[in-house]
């Protein structure tokens, strides 16, 4: 499954507006309720929070991937975020990070969620899309980055 058949356009969130990691993992949560109203936003939190106990989830170069499983969900969420001032997420080269994919996974999977990662981080590995994801204008040119270079 690609990403972008998982990522609904409406879950593009073109400027963040967080400062800080719990602000920004507030911010992605809120996109994501906007378009699963069913979710709880509490209960999102909590479960993102929880993982970043574990170690923060910003990878590095201008990355993070906010990630956690919650039961009862019927399938897997993602949301994109983009902060053109970048938010302190203690990522591990202790650089701020600008682009955000946030996903959310029904508590019992565990082949799609990591296929899932894996297909994020290989996208954002790419200076080159990391760079187009950080100068398109807008939330529809933000995906059709994402869809072309996944093509």
């Amino acid at each position: 499954m690609k990403i972008s058949e998982l990522l609904d356009p409406e879950a593009i969130v073109a400027d963040l507006q967080a400062k800080d990691k719990g602000t920004a993992l507030a911010e992605l949560t809120d996109s994501l309720i906007s378009c699963d109203p069913s979710l709880d936003r509490d209960e999102v939190i909590a479960v993102l929070q929880e993982r970043e106990k574990l170690g923060s989830t910003g990878i590095g170069d201008g990355v993070a991937i906010p990630h956690g499983k919650l039961a009862g969900m019927p399938e897997l969420k993602l949301v994109f975020g983009r902060s053109s001032s970048g938010v302190d997420f203690e990522s591990m080269d202790g650089q701020p990070a600008y682009l955000f994919f946030l996903l959310i996974a029904p508590e019992e999977s565990v082949g799609v969620h990591l296929k899932t990662l894996a297909r994020i981080s290989k996208l954002l590995k790419d200076a080159v899309v990391r760079k187009k994801l950080l100068d398109a204008p807008d939330q529809q040119a933000i995906y059709q980055v994402i869809l072309d270079e996944e093509g």
